[in-house]
């Protein structure tokens, strides 16, 4: 293990890190609000304690190994969280305890959209631009991003784009180099975040909801700038225009590269996963809609939009809202729930099970039924033209027991800090899943719950976001051995 190495791109990465607070302060500046000491000093405090780590380990040039890419990833999406979280602890008017901070900044970078702040409409510009940021982020993944720098700085960078991105990817390197492939998914990232933010505004929003909107929507994270989040606006374009964006985030985004360089939109039809979250989500869509119109639940045209809008949302684990979905019938929000599971697709910025695994558990559940009717034949497991290894399947297998098992001990920990079940269950789906809001008592906002479930809840954010493993493996002790 370079440990040496690690401090050196744990430091360089904070340091980059501390320029984000730059937009808000420069906004708190010119608005002349309460919020410029705290952003002052968590910039200045997270670049000094960037550079105290990068200072003594300058100098070292070693390779990194694979451990170090998950002990790196790992580190650094827990201490981003925590230098993150300053602005929210020191900004006078918030009122947030230091767990309460934490948590807001674990849930902007992981892109859950869970908040326990409320009054977003009174808050100063600064912060609401920086929650928004934290998002954006997020949803790229910061170590995706810092990888096209590191090279330049002696250091490589396939290590930890493996690390942030495991699982089951058809594409994982687009391009010859691992820094040309962060430039390419960060370009076409930034384009649809512009694009999405240009549409908003032609549809009615200002221009800093737009922006700040389309942070939250590519990112598929949920933040607003307003407590009744996209109910806020009234308009059924922006909602429209918005479920398209979420469904298109949510899509492997080296098939959005490979389609733009290609110019052709017939890699997406050719695209199993694609196919089969697009299929998935269209049937949540349809349940959603028709339960609505038949249990009169809303008026039938209202239902069409909401339904549509809310079950999008829900399923690619945005977490927007246009409609108090948690006072439907209960049917309906569970139902959500177990679609927000699925999540994206591999490579985008959708959280849960992602599309890939559970597209995998389905054709391995649906062969093992033929293989009982003739099991001497032999039945390859395929995904489009392409067979599967066996050693792919089990470690699809693998992460969905891990998954459930995470889920399920969190949730009983939970119920013994006092939540009920409802809300153990929903806040638990709804952190391990990236998706943000719940049912029972976080249905609005997580305020109400107690500080040591708000804590198991950052660790389940962080595990949904590093997809179980990345940050579990930490814990064994194979890993320590030299």
């Amino acid at each position: 293990m370079h440990f040496s190495t690690t401090f050196r791109v744990l430091g360089i990465l904070l340091m980059l890190f501390s320029s984000t607070m730059l937009l808000p302060l420069v906004i708190a500046l010119i608005a002349d609000d309460h919020t410029v000491t705290g952003f002052l000093t968590a910039l200045v405090f997270t670049f000094l304690s960037g550079l105290l780590m990068w200072a003594p380990a300058h100098g070292t040039r070693r390779e990194l190994r694979i451990r170090d890419g998950f002990l790196i990833t790992s580190l650094f999406w827990t201490v981003l969280s925590l230098f993150g979280a300053l602005p929210f602890y020191i900004t006078e008017g918030i009122e947030l305890s230091p767990v309460e901070a934490i948590f807001e900044s674990v849930s902007g970078l992981t892109t859950t959209g869970a908040t326990v702040i409320t009054g977003l409409d009174t808050l100063p510009h600064s912060i609401l631009i920086y929650r928004q940021m934290l998002q954006w982020l997020g949803g790229i993944g910061i170590i995706v991003v810092a990888v096209a720098v590191l090279p330049m700085l002696g250091i490589g960078g396939m290590q930890l784009y493996r690390a942030e991105i495991p699982g089951p990817s058809k594409d994982s390197k687009l391009t010859p180099r691992i820094t040309e492939t962060a430039k390419a998914l960060f370009l076409v990232y930034l384009s649809l975040t512009a694009v999405c933010a240009l549409s908003y505004y032609i549809a009615g929003m200002s221009a800093f909801d737009a922006i700040c909107h389309a942070f939250s929507t590519v990112a598929i994270g949920g933040f607003s700038t307003h407590d009744a989040s996209m109910a806020w606006f009234d308009n059924n374009i922006i909602l429209v225009l918005c479920s398209l964006f979420m469904c298109i985030s949510a899509v492997n985004f080296g098939l959005h590269f490979l389609a733009w360089r290609r110019r052709s939109l017939g890699l997406y039809r050719n695209d199993s996963e694609t196919k089969f979250f697009a299929g998935t989500v269209l049937v949540c869509i349809t349940i959603t809609c028709s339960f609505l119109v038949l249990s009169g639940t809303i008026e039938p045209a209202d239902a069409l939009v909401h339904g549509m809008f809310q079950a999008v949302s829900i399923a690619t684990t945005t977490g927007f809202a246009s409609e108090n979905f948690a006072a439907w019938p209960t049917f309906l929000p569970v139902m959500l729930l177990m679609f927000s599971f699925m999540g994206g697709c591999v490579g985008s910025t959708g959280g849960g099970i992602k599309a890939m695994r559970l597209m995998l558990i389905y054709k391995q559940g649906i062969r093992e039924l033929k293989q009982l009717v003739h099991p001497q034949a032999v039945i390859p497991l395929k995904t489009g033209k392409q067979r599967v290894e066996a050693a792919v399947v089990s470690a699809v297998w693998s992460f969905f027991a891990v998954y459930m098992f995470a889920f399920i001990t969190i949730m009983l920990l939970l119920m013994a800090t006092g939540l009920d079940f409802l809300t153990a269950f929903s806040a638990v789906a709804a952190s391990l899943n990236n998706l943000g809001p719940g049912l029972g008592d976080v249905a609005a906002n997580y305020a109400g719950i107690n500080e040591a479930a708000k804590g198991l809840l950052c660790f389940a954010m962080l595990l949904g976001r590093l997809e179980v493993f990345t940050l579990l493996v930490l814990f064994t002790p194979m890993f320590w051995r030299m």
